[in-house]
């Protein structure tokens, strides 16, 4: 059987870039603790976070005729290594062995790259080999940057209604196009009606057509960690190009970079560097680009650069589908009378109507007894309840923007004038007062602002209603408004 060629990289005499086969020798002991002393060397030479990001995987194959063969993971690292490592590592190496006279750098056959894998594959491993490079990146020197995939959220487990049934035209176009349809697709809508799950369909469905395609998937929020974690190790560059050499890149909740500027700029580079590249880039968040505040203007109108598609809140009929499919994939028993009470009182956001299922179905089976509406009530009777007038925080804001005569865009926005800021701390106190959202999901609904935030506005609202009339009845008249 054939082997593959591998690929190398001469840094020495002649310096040069060739692709050729090698008939290497086994390393002496004696060339083996050289490596190993320049190897630990580079860890005090380039520091730790460039040791462990770079250097770390090189490893000692062969030597012969004065070279040393290392080998590197991927294309990715070795040509890294190439323009910023290569001619000081071979300086260290001649000084412990002063006949040096060049380094080859050698693509692990097995290895896997953010830009491309080695293509020169023995036919019998294609399938094994295609599969082992996306496993390995999520396993490998990037795993930090991917976020893990729901198995359940598939294509196949996404119910059809009225309301989702563009988003999810268009995400099943994405993940079954061969060229790039439309870019970005942008899907947006409420919590809790599907966003996530078509995200992620779509992730599985790219990777069971093309296993060599990188699809990453993470959060916003998890985008701004990273960066700011490379910021501080001074390794933006590593940062940099892995997202700009993937194949697909899906973010969830946009939102949370709102008036995050460096990361935002950050997101802005990497989104053209991809969409030259002709790269599938997927986007979600709770709003249209054009409702989001704190967003700069070119981010914005890149984000509407291609299909923009909304998922609506849930129809009756939707929500009694997602129930009869839950269903029959739990193999309950659950009359549908039932399934039909669930779907007329939990209107506004489907996890909490599968998970009601579910909490019915388990309290069923420990205690022994047949579900039927009459247990339904009792058993769900505090999320019922909470349902029977739920307080959201869009309507929290727009009662506040009435009251004080704003705009929508005033929530959301950076602007520290008290006119502005005053109401937009109070429609933060009423959040946290009305609604069961934790307080980084507040925050985000007010233009991406941390839980600290949020904090501040609670505690600061408290304290003025104790010293100011004027804070104290407008807060009074607007929560009674909300509870009308």
């Amino acid at each position: 059987m054939k082997q593959p060629d591998r690929i190398l990289t001469v840094i020495g005499e002649n310096e040069k870039n060739v692709d050729m086969s090698v008939n290497s020798y086994a390393p002496t002991g004696e060339v083996q603790d050289l490596w190993d002393r320049v190897h630990k060397d580079m860890r005090q030479e380039f520091g730790e976070a460039v040791f462990r990001s770079w250097l770390k995987p090189l490893q000692l194959q062969a030597y012969y005729h004065n070279t040393l063969e290392v080998s590197v993971p991927t294309r990715f690292i070795r040509d890294w290594i190439q323009n910023n490592y290569a001619l000081r590592i071979l300086e260290m190496c001649r000084k412990e062995q002063a006949d040096l006279q060049r380094i080859e750098f050698v693509v692990a056959q097995s290895g896997f790259t953010a830009t491309d894998v080695v293509n020169v594959i023995d036919e019998e491993h294609k399938e094994s080999t295609s599969t082992f490079r996306a496993k390995d990146l999520e396993e490998g020197p990037f795993n930090e940057f991917f976020s893990p995939l729901d198995p359940r959220f598939t294509f196949d487990s996404f119910v059809i209604g009225e309301p989702n049934a563009l988003a999810c035209s268009a995400a099943k176009r994405v993940a079954e196009s061969i060229s790039v349809p439309f870019n970005p697709l942008y899907i947006y809508g409420g919590v809790g009606l599907g966003k996530t799950h078509l995200m992620h369909a779509i992730a599985w469905e790219i990777r069971r057509r093309d296993p060599s395609k990188i699809v990453l998937y993470l959060s916003a929020e998890k985008f701004m960690y990273q960066f700011v974690k490379a910021l501080r190790a001074q390794d933006t560059m590593r940062f940099k190009e892995f997202f700009r050499s993937v194949d697909v890149l899906m973010m969830d909740d946009i939102q949370f970079i709102a008036g995050k500027e460096s990361t935002q700029e950050e997101f802005f580079h990497t989104f053209n560097a991809l969409i030259d590249n002709n790269k599938q880039i997927i986007i979600s968040a709770d709003r249209a680009p054009s409702d989001m505040a704190g967003l700069e203007e070119r981010l914005r109108s890149r984000l509407a650069w291609g299909l923009v598609a909304d998922i609506q809140p849930s129809t009756y009929e939707l929500r009694l589908g997602i129930l009869e499919r839950k269903r029959s994939l739990m193999d309950a028993n659950v009359p549908q009378s039932v399934l039909e009470f669930l779907a007329l009182k939990i209107t506004s956001n489907i996890r909490e109507l599968e998970g009601a299922l579910t909490r019915l179905v388990a309290h069923a089976d420990v205690c022994g007894h047949d579900v039927t509406l009459e247990t339904a009530q009792n058993v769900l009777h505090d999320l019922l309840r909470s349902h029977d007038r739920r307080i959201t925080i869009d309507e929290i804001q727009k009662k506040v923007i009435q009251h004080y005569s704003l705009k929508m865009d005033d929530m959301h926005s950076a602007r520290r004038a008290r006119a502005v800021a005053r109401p937009r701390q109070i429609a933060m106190y009423l959040a946290k007062q009305l609604t069961q959202r934790s307080l980084p999901e507040i925050g985000r609904k007010f233009g991406g602002r941390d839980h600290t935030t949020v904090m501040h506005a609670v505690k600061k609202i408290e304290e003025l209603m104790n010293l100011d009339d004027t804070i104290a009845q407008d807060v009074d008249v607007i929560q009674r408004s909300l509870k009308g």
